[in-house]
């Protein structure tokens, strides 16, 4: 049975934000960045919301129709980070992103330092920032179709994709999708690893 996919508008964002929350509640790196149950679940929701609102404004947030999955896109440029001075407050992001969701947790800004680190720069291509799927709904394919129909058009435009993976299950997943390891695997500080993932598109 297909997927109902559809382009997710503001609308929609408390529904995604709840989802995401959802989601990643026991994913490896949400743990480390919000350390212990309680404080997750009070703190977690608003860098879902934070990253929901990026993504509405710059990229593409496909949504199952019955609300149960979404994939969060940003198109990116071949020189995502800027070289000259107008780069500055692009910079800032880090520490933005810190102040304005939990200013005492250091890891907030941190993981978004690491992260766009590593970033690939160079080439245009489609950054999958996350991928949520409802709890209850896991295993059902719901991540893979809507992961497979943004890279059908990667394919159709020759666009290469990028990703992190946070876990050594969806990083198996990603594998099966053409995704190959790109780099090194990052480890953050006392916390596990995630693995830079870039597929080149595929020939019709």
């Amino acid at each position: 049975m297909g997927v109902a996919i559809r382009t997710a508008g503001p609308d929609d964002r408390e529904l995604i934000v709840r989802l995401l929350d959802a989601a990643f509640q026991d994913d490896p790196v949400s743990g480390w960045v919000f350390p212990g149950a309680e404080y997750r679940r009070t703190h977690h929701h608003k860098l879902m919301a934070a990253f929901t609102d990026i993504v509405l404004a710059d990229g593409r947030i496909d949504l199952a129709d019955d609300g149960a999955a979404c994939a969060l896109w940003l198109p990116t440029p071949a020189d995502p980070h800027g070289t000259d001075a107008d780069a500055g407050p692009q910079d800032d992001g880090p520490a933005q992103l810190r102040a304005a969701i939990d200013p005492d947790n250091e890891r907030v800004e941190l993981i978004a330092e690491l992260t766009a680190a590593i970033h690939p720069a160079g080439r245009a291509h489609e950054y999958l920032w996350m991928i949520g799927v409802s709890p209850h709904r896991q295993g059902e394919g719901l991540g893979t179709a809507l992961i497979t129909s943004v890279l059908d058009r990667c394919d159709r435009a020759e666009l290469p994709a990028y990703l992190e993976a946070s876990s050594a299950r969806s990083r198996a997943l990603y594998e099966r999708l053409g995704f190959a390891q790109h780099g090194a695997a990052l480890r953050l500080p006392d916390g596990p690893l995630m693995w830079p993932m870039w597929r080149e598109p595929r020939q019709p």
